[in-house]
């Protein structure tokens, strides 16, 4: 896929390891001021913070047709990229100088379908903040103030890293390259939804095979992230994707609402290959461990779920994700609502709750 957005120089950088003797409030306010890096998955979102005290952030996102499944979907996996960053970063605001921290567990419950235009707005704080772990949640909301999602987390605290240098006692603004670049979200989007009379025609095994095979136009989400089906079978599926640079955070390692975000794909395409043709799905949620971080070094990245439960009105799938050596990065599960006769892209559809 030579136009495919992953496969092209990755624009952004990384938190400068000379300013991490500031306390993670300071740190977190230097991107409000510019004077630090924005991270790569920035750049191709467009997620970007808007507001930062002491335990509380707020971060915002287009709601962009780069991240649309095959039926035309923006799924529970593009809100859990934008949620992980204000559940962080409302912990990272009580934290003292060269102190880290990493997420354990993310939690999304989805109320209605995320709208098709528009941005998403996520507000998180801080629940509670011990030595080791901490709590927080957020709500997001889209630009009219409809609530789409809850979410809540979970963070391992880091003791502090000893001797760490004082900071320089001015930070410049960071320079931006005078060019015609354009950030991939704000690029004509590449990428097919397939039409409904094809999901009306077809179970939904049917169409995830011929996509692997080839045989149909490969979604948006695709181009953007580089997810492709790469397995399926009644009840089960694999999804892979490179963990590109693209997909940094501030850290380096891969953002761990994208790691979610494979997840939630691989999740509702194992349900997808239990419905018959005319019959779409809604996610409800997404609960995902974390086991051990993802560096941004390009290798794949697979998720593999299953079928755990499939009722006549929802289902319940697990999945695991691993890395290119086959160790776990992540354990998944999450849930879908089942609905006979609805579009596939849920046009038709009121909200979950």
């Amino acid at each position: 896929m030579g136009d495919a957005i992953w496969q092209e120089p990755v624009r952004g950088g990384l938190f400068p390891p000379e300013l991490f003797g500031l306390s993670g409030v300071e740190q977190l306010r230097l991107f409000l001021s510019n004077r630090a890096p924005r991270p790569p998955i920035s750049y191709l979102t467009g997620m970007r913070p808007t507001e930062v005290g002491i335990g509380s952030a707020a971060f915002t996102m287009p709601i962009s047709p780069w991240l649309q499944t095959p039926q035309g979907l923006a799924i529970g996996g593009e809100v859990a990229i934008l949620a992980d960053a204000p559940l962080g970063s409302a912990v990272q605001t009580v934290l003292p100088p060269a102190t880290g921290y990493t997420t354990s567990e993310l939690s999304i419950n989805l109320v209605r379908p995320v709208p098709k235009s528009g941005k998403l707005i996520a507000r998180g704080r801080l629940v509670h903040g011990g030595r080791q772990l901490a709590l927080s949640e957020t709500f997001v909301t889209d630009d009219t103030g409809r609530l789409i999602a809850v979410g809540t987390s979970r963070c391992v605290i880091f003791p502090p890293v000893p001797d760490v240098l004082p900071p320089p006692a001015e930070i410049p603004v960071v320079a931006t390259e005078d060019d015609d670049w354009i950030p991939p979200f704000e690029r004509p989007v590449r990428g097919d939804v397939l039409g409904q009379d094809l999901w009306g025609s077809r179970s939904g095994l049917d169409v995830l095979r011929t996509l692997i095979a080839g045989g149909l136009p490969a979604p948006p989400l695709s181009h953007l992230l580089g997810v492709f089906p790469i397995d399926a079978s009644e009840g089960s599926c694999a999804f892979s994707m490179p963990a590109s640079g693209w997909l940094a955070s501030p850290t380096g390692l891969v953002e761990g609402g994208v790691t979610a975000c494979l997840a939630d794909v691989s999740l509702a395409g194992a349900v997808q290959t239990t419905v018959p043709a005319g019959t779409a799905l809604a996610s409800t949620d997404l609960r995902v461990q974390f086991i051990r971080p993802l560096p941004a070094d390009g290798r794949s990245v697979t998720a593999r779920a299953s079928v755990v439960h499939r009722g006549r009105g929802v289902a319940a799938a697990r999945a695991e994700v691993t890395n290119e050596q086959g160790k776990l990065v992540a354990l998944a599960s999450g849930s879908a609502v089942i609905l006979p006769g609805r579009r596939a892209d849920l046009d038709d559809a009121p909200a979950l709750g």
